[in-house]
């Protein structure tokens, strides 16, 4: 999924760099502790669900993408991709591939979570954006 943002990439960039403040548009993401360079867990909270969610930055485009591989309990792959548009906005993308575990519904716990999760990430695109606009004065 993904939200046009009327800023440029740069200025996007600057607000998703910091992984440590996406807990500031992240409905879901509570707490994020770098446990490495590289490596972090992000208290991850949707319903009544908890779980802490580790993660590896496997790609760094400076201005361009960030993906990371869940290696925690839910396991699969997440990336962020900025381009210019437009009168210089950004198209903004987020895409995951997740595996549940057995106990979660495996497959089944997956089907039933992708409808909440693809509204808790659009709810987190649209709070990204307005973050992004208030701080460029847009």
């Amino acid at each position: 999924m993904g939200i046009v943002i009327d800023a440029p990439p740069e200025v996007v960039w600057a607000a998703v760099r910091d992984i440590r403040s996406h807990v500031d548009w992240m409905a879901d993401a509570e707490s994020i502790t770098f446990t490495s360079e590289t490596t972090f867990n992000c208290v991850t909270k949707v319903g009544p669900f908890r779980t802490v969610d580790r993660m590896e930055i496997v790609e760094w485009d400076e201005g361009r993408a960030i993906g990371i591989r869940h290696v925690g309990l839910v396991r699969g792959t997440g990336r962020f991709t900025l381009r210019r548009t437009w009168r210089g906005r950004t198209r903004f993308t987020w895409a995951e591939r997740l595996r549940f575990p057995w106990w979660m519904g495996g497959p089944v716990g997956a089907f039933v979570a992708k409808p909440v999760l693809r509204r808790v990430w659009r709810g987190n695109l649209r709070r990204l954006r307005s973050q992004v606009h208030s701080r460029s004065g847009g």
